[in-house]
């Protein structure tokens, strides 16, 4: 006698269905969370306040958003004055061949995720061509002062003829805090172009990401975080401009204030708030920062001092 099949329950046949429909479901990507990068950590601002990225050249309201960017305050600026205070005593001593290699480093860690910086720069509304010819020259641009950390002092330092008999010598030393407004219009090419021949020159700096293109600046934290600079040399913050440039200008521990966009009411504050505490202020406003003109060895000398030494002939 034949067996008959047992038919499949109604609970076993839901269960299977429910299976089907979870395999057939489409994956939710986890989006990426932009967080500020101060003294080697990657914080939400204090405020908890942040802006939309939207999508499209104008970032209409109704344009798709492309992350929640964090909105720093002054009390986030103070934070990575203090970091990079802490640790500019340990940077500005290390060797100049040193601060090279690490330099070198993070552009081969670059050179790595060149794809990663291709998208973002294409999300951000920059043609895929222009963003691949962005992030090469990003990296030559690092690779190129690299090159310069040990070179520079040879240029620009100075065995000085007097007439006493004295051995007279010129050095150039880093000033300490730097603090940097990045272009607007190159979220990645003029940032770096500003941060890296500060650092080459044993300063550490805090940097104001681009407040419309800022999503290529906290990545490169993480490249920054990864490779072998110290924490505190280097902190990215992003935000809006208008409620943070008095504070970098104004800041009693900052010694030097790098302006790269071409806001010209941008330049004229800085300029003002920064003559009451005689704070050197380096205005790089218009120009091409893919053009050879934008790296120059003088770009370290910017934020150096001459330190003048006298020494007795014979003692």
């Amino acid at each position: 006698m034949a067996r008959r099949k047992k038919s499949p329950s109604s609970g076993s046949l839901s269960r299977a269905r429910k299976r089907a429909g979870v395999r057939a479901q489409a994956r939710m990507p986890v989006a990426k969370t932009y967080k500020l990068y101060i003294d080697g950590k990657f914080p939400r601002s204090e405020s908890g306040r942040y802006y939309p990225l939207r999508r499209g050249p104008l970032r209409r309201d109704g344009d798709p958003v492309i992350a929640n960017v964090c909105r720093s305050s002054r009390k986030d600026f103070r934070d990575a004055v203090v970091a990079a205070r802490n640790a500019w005593a340990a940077w500005s001593q290390a060797s100049a061949y040193l601060r090279g290699q690490i330099l070198y480093r993070t552009a081969e860690m670059l050179e790595g995720r060149r794809e990663q910086f291709v998208a973002e720069l294409t999300q951000q509304g920059i043609a895929r061509r222009r963003a691949e010819e962005e992030v090469a020259a990003t990296i030559d641009r690092l690779v190129y002062y690299a090159g310069w950390a040990d070179k520079y002092q040879q240029v620009f330092s100075a065995v000085n003829p007097v007439a006493t008999a004295h051995f007279n010598f010129s050095v150039l030393e880093p000033m300490g805090v730097v603090a940097i407004v990045a272009p607007e219009g190159s979220g990645m090419l003029g940032l770096i172009s500003n941060v890296a021949p500060v650092v080459a020159g044993g300063n550490t700096c805090v940097v104001l990401a681009s407040e419309s293109r800022p999503l290529s600046a906290v990545s490169f934290a993480e490249v920054l975080h990864a490779s072998d600079f110290p924490a505190g040399v280097v902190n990215i913050l992003t935000g809006l401009k208008e409620e943070l440039i008095g504070q970098f200008a104004s800041h009693m521990d900052v010694n030097a204030v790098i302006y790269g966009d071409v806001e010209a009411a941008g330049a004229r504050k800085i300029e003002e708030l920064a003559a009451d505490n005689i704070k050197r202020v380096v205005l790089r406003g218009g120009m091409d920062w893919s053009s050879a003109a934008a790296q120059s060895p003088y770009a370290i000398s910017d934020t150096q001092e001459t330190k003048t030494t006298w020494h007795p002939i014979g003692s």
